[in-house]
């Protein structure tokens, strides 16, 4: 069976990558063969190993839905309108494709929201019965959860695909070292991430700066005074940065999942509802999206800690939302 996968992939951001190469690994594992939508089809074919499309090439599109046995609409934070309602337009008309296809749609651990009370309703319609083909919804976060409650729309708590890398084998962890992930395109923290930049080394610490997204977060940085900066599209690599690690702070979403993956402890800064959402579910440390830096700074100790616990339900989580997936295209009878 073919599985179509939409999401923000092949931009350069990675922590998207970093679920495309989750996703695109746990399909393969579970014998689906995923086509993943992408801007750059070609290299995300050779990086994954798997078939890709040209996402804004209707034609294309339009045939690798109809070719496939299932949508599968995410992960990641699509179903948004803060951003930009061209997003929401595009996530929803890609749903309402394979609905008008009679395809199954999986809305797969994504987080939803911000929704304008116009983007409700479209989402509302879109994932709403009444229509040819179906859609199941998993999110990766309780306030998602209660988000879809109020628009009437039923889902399942899932964990973002993420948590299921694996650090590379043999790494060593040096303790005393922080790795501090910023957002190019959210300034308001940078001036407490500096400041705690400063707090650490004077304490001794090594500090990495770590760019997600190369062409939007290197200048943030660099501008932190770190003893070093990692720039990466490659999630192993990120991965890897933060494994050997003591200690994360992180404004970019999948510093702090990543964090949680190899299991070092980690600050958020709630840029972002989703930032917030993923801490809350783990009882871990979020900061707002201006920190206290000498909070920031005492926490960068690494003494408290997420409820690790936690951690581990919601990685079995994402684990289970595989499986979901595969019953639930056996149930719809999918053979594509």
């Amino acid at each position: 069976m073919r599985a179509v996968i939409s999401g923000y992939y092949g931009y350069g951001n990675t922590g998207d990558e970093a679920i495309a190469l989750a996703i695109t690994r746990e399909l393969k594992r579970l014998g689906i063969k995923p086509v993943l939508l992408s801007i750059t089809p070609e290299e995300s074919a050779r990086l994954y190993g798997c078939e890709a499309v040209a996402r804004l090439k209707p034609l294309d599109l339009t045939r690798a839905v109809a070719g496939s046995g299932m949508l599968i609409s995410g992960g990641g934070g699509l179903l948004q309108d803060r951003t930009s309602a061209r997003n929401l337009t595009y996530y929803l008309g890609l749903i309402r494709l394979a609905r008008l296809m009679g395809k199954p749609v999986v809305v797969f651990n994504q987080s939803v929201g911000p929704l304008s009370p116009e983007g409700g309703a479209r989402v509302r319609r879109a994932l709403g019965g009444g229509r040819a083909g179906s859609v199941r919804v998993i999110v990766r976060d309780r306030g998602s959860l209660d988000t879809l409650a109020r628009l009437g729309i039923s889902a399942r708590l899932g964990g973002d695909p993420a948590l299921l890398l694996e650090p590379s084998p043999r790494l060593g962890r040096d303790a005393g070292s922080v790795v501090i992930a910023p957002r190019g395109d959210v300034a308001a923290p940078l001036p407490a991430l500096r400041e705690v930049t400063e707090k650490l080394r004077a304490q001794g610490r090594r500090v990495t700066a770590l760019s997600f997204m190369p062409e939007h977060d290197d200048a943030a940085a660099h501008g932190l005074g770190a003893d070093q900066v990692i720039s990466t599209r490659d999630p192993q690599v990120a991965l890897d940065t933060i494994a050997a690690s003591g200690y994360v702070i992180g404004v970019r979403l999948h510093a702090v999942i990543l964090a949680a993956a190899a299991r070092v402890p980690f600050a958020g800064v709630a840029y972002d509802p989703k930032v917030q959402g993923f801490c809350d579910d783990l009882q871990a440390q979020v900061h707002p999206v201006t920190p206290d830096p000498v909070l920031l700074a005492r926490h960068a100790e690494g003494r408290t800690q997420p409820n690790w616990a936690a951690v581990g339900e919601m990685r079995r989580r994402a684990a289970q939302s595989f499986h979901w997936l595969r019953d639930w295209n056996a149930d719809e009878g999918a053979t594509d």
